[in-house]
């Protein structure tokens, strides 16, 4: 075969080229732009391997290009000049597209083609030589080519590799090939002329990225420049114009502005990569145009020779993809191109004439550019790179031979995805999984989809949208039909997920191209629903292509259809990284005001978390932007200014806990025993890139951390008895601790017997380390209990820390209540209501237990409340007491009356021992809690009805229910009679037995007044009976006397006069009242014995009917007297006081001498002495004026002794009863006032303070 060349630089160099080849294995050739390189340097290997000896026949020479759209041209124009067709000698190998047959020797390739093909021949055996092209652009798949090539030619001798590019850092890559020898071919054949045109825009100081970038896509004025600088060009004479633009959409809006700027002849014509093949080849076709302009991206830059090219315009710009390895988003951004590529795009003119380069921005901006462009590794994800690395047996990436090897940031980012994707295990080596994804041609995260989807039984949908996934979105929007491109794609939309529109627009396409009539009849549907034929064709393949690999892999697609749930837990799988969990900011205004001030497209920004705590926001184009779902995945998370989640659909957080299971944090708080389920339980906190998945989920702790599970299971289940269990060892040493836990209580010493730590550490000892559970320990229990059936038996000293201190006879069950042992509980919690001893009384036995017997509480606590009384006392009085422990010892052999309070018993037993007198008042201290009974009053049902540690308030509350409720529960008594009217009852004894409960009790027959009738009740006390049963005989006298009182009530009822002086104490129908039951009251039994048979009461009956008449009068001479003098002394009492103090306590007199209530409050005896006491006061403030000193001194006396009565009476009231030396005492200081301020009135026996204060000591002890 006969090889020629064109008239090209390179081919000046044919015998240097030539001779290198043949000598070395690597060879670097930096040809500039124009050189011929891309086309003669494949020739030139064919030539040096005809002439070679030790050529192998089928061997490949493989020639790599970094776009298909540039291998499909370069092989086209080889084949042209080799003369022969394309796909024979010459082939090439794109996707989708495969021109090489068995006799082919030079294949041109994408570097992605040539990357694949050596996951089946890691050797890359079919090539001896290998040629990589436009090597300046660093791509990932070059910079790994380069790298993997370097090791490839160490382990085989028969390979040549050839780096070729119009701007290569050539001492760089020499050193990478181990001083590889460099070969510089000179480039343009015409000279081109720079021109500097900077864009003159108005900018801001400081604009935002998202507005600089904004200016940039929009860019008004650069289309502008763009204008300018054609019309410029236009005017240098003819030839093509090559525009650069960052992508399609800027291509659109230029070629739109250019066609209406430029006259009918000029022909306007779109390049780049996603054109179909019939599109591409237009540009390389003749034409009749006048004049061409070329709208291209920086796929021009390099190896594509668009003919006829004299002119460029450069803006400086280009859309650059960088991934972020801190969010894990891909940003695609527009941004400055470096020198190297601004000389690529000037070296595509002056090929056939002198060239002209616009550059739209200035020389001064140029020079502060870097050199080269980023390769590519430094600013892409590596997942892919590593597994193909780990799958191809290379080794770590960070020991591989890259050029310019990536951050350590992005090998770890890279490594941290393919651990998500379950691709690699925790010591770095491939996963079945990752052995798997390997085999695929795929972005790792899509080929991890396509796995998962075999075991969710959804192949044949997850297919359809990996293949979506891989290419360019089909349908179009342009801009100027948007509006009718969303309606029509509608049809393809689900409100729940767009990867489900995937699968609608699959659907419906397949359903099209089986019913089409004709290729053009199809393709005008899909524009009419603004679908790009060629992307859906491009779908369709890659589809195919995949279907065919998920055969080779074993993928069986499902033969039903597969649901919602199915499909997007297999694409969760690889998109883990990609969820957003919908949390609104609290501070953002309302969604409509929101809108109005940043638009429809913006009102949503940042309303979701992202995983690593991104804030990221549905991209405006998803069907689900307006909906906004609690939980999101998306396919694809971009950064133009702001991130934009694309693809994006519902899902739940269950299936994103089962996809990311490898991947968890999960937190476990508060473990502990739970008895029901006998385990060890805790709650679990379940979150995946710090977005919580499960905010509190109960779980079981066991065999998450078994060694505190079983500590807790021992303490839980076996110390605190929190287990359920028939055993009898459980119900053995539950009795036992309780039974020290009670006495601990009784004692106050909590905690200080029973010893919790030497509990567990028994059980600890006994049980094997690998029980935490209920039902594991049962299983062990019924082996270990065969072999010692006392194994689980606590013994007292496995409980005890210290002896016990304190027996059970100190602190009783029980106390005994007028026979009846009512309950004692003990509780030691200082603070609390219930601490120290609580009796439970029933409410019956509430007026019959002794307040000296409430006071002593129980022996195991009176030596303390004694050592607290006795600390109170007054230093004087105390110290002879001292040691006081001795005097409490004596104190407690030395009998005393039961019903005594404990402080007037231990006063008596010091007055008798040291003689000192111990007044009330001298037991200042205030006893804590636990010193005092607590008294819980129960009704017979065992309900608490009131409860205190006030004897005296409780009886004042319930005391009177607690009377008439007495016999109330008598077994067969016949003294619980209500609503008599007559003596129909037999005898009345003072007292009858009976019982109550079982047990007998004593108690006292009272006849008890209700007004109409009379009940028959048996009560608690003898002296309230005896009380209750003389009103009760009075009131069914009145009722058998019926008659006369009737005439009785008709006389007083015409005592107008009487009335009228009554009018200051109430109305006359009062004062009728109350002189009725005075009446009948002194009248129908007075002094006399109470009847206790009928026959006693009929005599009483006859005694009392001529007394009606005579008490009457009696009575109403009395009671009108008293108000004739009461109103004498009102009225000086409220005349202008000059004595202050004389007056107050009249006044106060007064109103305690004559009460509302006088006539029946005020005893007979003493109702007749009223008018001698009222006049008493007249006398003494008769007196006053000229004896106010004396009197001054008297009342100070009386004082003295009516503020000791009265305190000592509302104790007493309180209590529940005066007796009858307190109340005759009281009359004693009526008389002691006639003494002092009024002596003519005379006394009826002596009285003076000293008496009195005598008699009020002698009163008090008594008490």
């Amino acid at each position: 075969m006969h090889i020629t060349y064109p008239d090209l630089p390179v081919s000046a160099r044919r015998d240097d080229i030539l001779a290198a080849i043949k000598a070395n294995r690597v060879l670097i050739l930096c040809g500039e732009t124009g050189s011929g390189k891309t086309t003669q340097i494949p020739k030139m290997c064919l030539e040096a391997r005809l002439g070679s000896e030790t050529a192998r026949p089928g061997k490949l020479i493989g020639c790599t290009q970094p776009r298909r759209i540039a291998a499909r041209s370069v092989a086209a124009r080889i084949a042209q000049e080799l003369g022969g067709e394309l796909g024979g000698l010459v082939g090439y190998k794109v996707r989708f597209t495969d021109k090489v047959r068995h006799d082919t020797a030079i294949k041109v390739m994408t570097d992605g083609i040539l990357l694949a093909e050596s996951q089946g021949d890691p050797l890359l055996s079919r090539y001896d030589t290998i040629i990589i092209d436009e090597a300046h652009e660093r791509s990932l798949n070059i910079d790994f080519l380069l790298g993997y090539l370097k090791t490839l030619v160490e382990k085989r001798n028969d390979l040549r590799v050839v780096i070729t590019s119009a701007t290569i850092d050539a001492e760089r890559f020499s050193k990478h090939f181990n001083d590889a020898p460099v070969i510089e071919v000179s480039g343009r054949m015409y000279p081109v002329e720079i021109r500097w045109r900077p864009i003159e825009r108005e900018e801001p100081a400081t604009p935002a990225k998202g507005e600089r970038e904004k200016k940039d896509k929009d860019a008004p004025d650069q289309i502008a420049a763009i204008l300018d600088a054609t019309d410029e060009l236009a005017r240098l004479g003819p030839g093509d114009i090559l525009v650069f633009l960052p992508g399609e959409r800027e291509i659109r809006d230029t070629a739109e502005a250019l066609r209406k700027h430029h006259p009918p002849g000029t022909e306007i014509l779109p390049l780049f990569s996603r054109l179909s093949v019939a599109e591409q080849d237009a540009i390389f076709k003749p034409t009749s145009a006048l004049r061409r302009i070329v709208l291209a991206t920086n796929v021009a830059e390099t190896s594509l020779t668009v003919p006829g090219i004299r002119y460029v315009i450069d803006p400086g710009t280009a859309r650059v993809k960088r991934y972020s390895a801190r969010n894990k988003v891909e940003q695609l951004l527009i941004e400055k191109i470096s020198q190297a590529s601004a000389n690529q795009r000037a070296g595509r003119c002056g090929r056939v004439a002198d060239g002209v380069c616009i550059r739209l921005y200035d020389e001064a901006d140029f020079g502060n550019r870097p050199r080269f462009t980023d390769p590519e590794l430094l600013r892409s994800s590596l997942a892919g790179v590593i597994l193909r690395m780990k799958s191809l047996g290379l080794g770590d990436v960070v020991g591989f031979p890259f050029i310019d090897p990536p951050s350590n940031r992005l090998v770890t980012d890279g490594y941290q995805l393919l651990a998500e994707l379950h691709a690699l295990d925790e010591q770095g080596q491939l996963t079945k999984i990752g052995t798997r994804l390997a085999k695929l041609p795929l972005d790792p995260r899509i080929a991890r989809m396509l796995l998962a989807a075999e075991q969710q039984r959804c192949v044949r949908e997850v297919l359809i949208i990996a293949s979506a996934l891989s290419v360019q979105d089909p349908r179009d929007r342009p801009m100027e039909r948007a509006q009718a491109a969303d309606e029509k794609h509608k049809l393809f939309a689900d409100e729940r997920s767009d990867f489900m529109g995937w699968l609608k627009l699959w659907r419906w396409y397949e359903e099209q191209v089986q019913h089409k009539k004709t290729n053009r009849q199809l393709q005008s549907l899909l524009q009419d629903h603004f679908l790009s034929p060629r992307r859906m064709r491009e779908w369709r393949d890659i589809h195919g292509q995949l279907h065919a690999q998920m055969a080779e892999l074993g993928l069986r697609e499902n033969e039903k259809d597969a649901g919602y749930d199915a499909i997007h837990q297999a694409l969760l799988t690889g998109l883990l990284g990609n969820i957003g969990f919908h949390s609104p900011s609290p501070t953002l205004p309302r969604t409509r005001e929101r809108e109005q001030r940043l638009g429809p497209n913006r009102s949503n920004e940042g309303s979701y978390l992202g995983a690593r705590g991104i804030k990221l926001s549905i991209h405006p184009g998803s069907a689900l932007a307006k909906k906004g779902p609690k939980w999101i995945m998306a396919a694809e998370l971009t950064d133009t200014g702001r991130l934009l989640a694309r693809t994006v659909a519902e899902v739940r957080p269950e299936w994103i806990e089962a996809a990311g299971r490898h991947l968890l944090t999960r937190m476990y708080i508060e473990p502990h025993w739970e008895r029901d389920g006998a385990r060890v339980v805790a709650f679990e906190r379940v979150s995946l890139y710090g977005i919580t998945l499960v905010p509190r989920r109960k779980i079981h702790y066991g065999s998450i951390d078994p060694v505190l599970s079983r500590e807790l299971f021992i303490r839980g289940a076996l110390v605190a008895g929190e287990y359920d269990t028939p055993a009898p060892w459980f119900g053995h040493n539950r009795a036992l601790i309780k039974e020290i836990e009670d006495l601990e209580h009784k004692a106050r010493k909590s905690g200080v017997w029973l010893d919790e730590e030497r509990i567990f550490r028994v059980f600890d000892a006994r049980i094997p380390a690998d029980l935490h559970n209920g039902a594991a320990f049962e299983k062990w229990r019924v082996e270990a209990e065969a072999a010692n059936p006392k194994i689980l038996f606590l013994q007292r000293e496995d409980i005890l820390g210290e002896g016990l201190g304190a027996d059970h006879t100190l602190f009783p069950e029980t106390l005994d209540v007028d026979g009846v042992a009512c309950r004692l509980k003990y509780r030691f919690e200082p603070g609390h209501a219930l601490d120290g001893v609580t009796l439970r009384l029933p409410l019956y036995l509430l007026n019959r237990i002794e307040a000296g017997q409430v006071d002593r509480l129980v022996p195991g606590l009176i030596r303390e409340k004694l050592t607290a009384l006795l600390k109170s006392l007054p230093k004087d009085k105390r110290r002879p007491l001292i040691p006081l422990p001795d005097t409490v010892t004596e104190f407690l052999c030395v009998a005393s009356p039961a019903g005594l309070a404990l402080s007037e018993a231990l006063a008596a037993f010091v007055r008798n021992k040291t003689g000192a007198d111990i007044r009330p008042e001298d037991w200042s201290v205030e006893l804590p809690p636990h010193l005092r009974m607590n008294l819980c009053v129960i009704d017979d049902s065992g309900q608490e009805l009131a409860s205190g540690r006030d004897l005296a308030a409780l009886r004042q509350q319930l005391g009177g229910a607690a009377r008439i409720t007495y016999g109330g529960g008598a077994e067969d008594s016949e003294f619980e009679r209500t609503g008599l009217t007559e003596w129909s009852f037999g005898d009345l004894p003072e007292q009858v037995k009976f019982k109550r409960g079982g047990r007998e009790l004593t108690g006292y027959p009272a006849l008890v007044d209700n007004g109409e009738s009379v009940d028959l009740r048996l009560l608690d006390a003898a002296d309230v009976a005896e009380q209750e049963t003389r009103r009760g005989v009075v009131r069914l006298l009145r009722l058998a006397l019926l008659a006369q009182f009737r005439q009785l009530d008709k006389d007083l009822a015409r005592e107008t006069a009487l009335a009228l002086k009554f009018r200051n104490f109430g109305g006359p129908e009062k004062l009728r009242a109350e002189l009725l039951d005075a009446i009948a009251a002194r009248a129908l039994l007075g002094d006399d014995d109470t009847p206790r048979s009928q026959k006693a009461f009929d005599k009483q009956k006859e005694r009392a009917k001529p007394r009606i008449a005579v008490v009457k009068q009696a009575l109403l001479r009395d009671v009108a007297e008293i108000l004739d003098l009461h109103a004498q002394v009102a009225a000086r009492l409220n005349a202008k006081p000059h004595f202050t103090a004389v007056m107050r306590d009249e006044h106060a007199h007064l109103a305690a001498l004559v009460p509302a209530d006088f006539i029946t409050a005020t005893p007979w005896a003493h109702l007749k002495h009223l008018p001698r006491y009222l006049r008493g006061i007249l006398k003494r403030l008769e007196k006053l004026p000229a004896a106010e000193q004396r009197d001054a001194r008297n009342m100070a006396g009386v004082l003295t002794l009516q503020n000791k009565f009265m305190a000592r009476l509302q104790q007493a009231m309180q209590a529940g009863g005066v007796d009858a030396a307190l109340a005759e005492f009281r009359w004693q200081l009526e008389e002691l006032r006639i003494s002092l301020f009024a002596q003519e009135l005379k006394t009826p026996y002596p009285v003076s303070v000293k008496r009195l204060e005598k008699l009020w000591g002698e009163l008090c002890r008594k008490a």
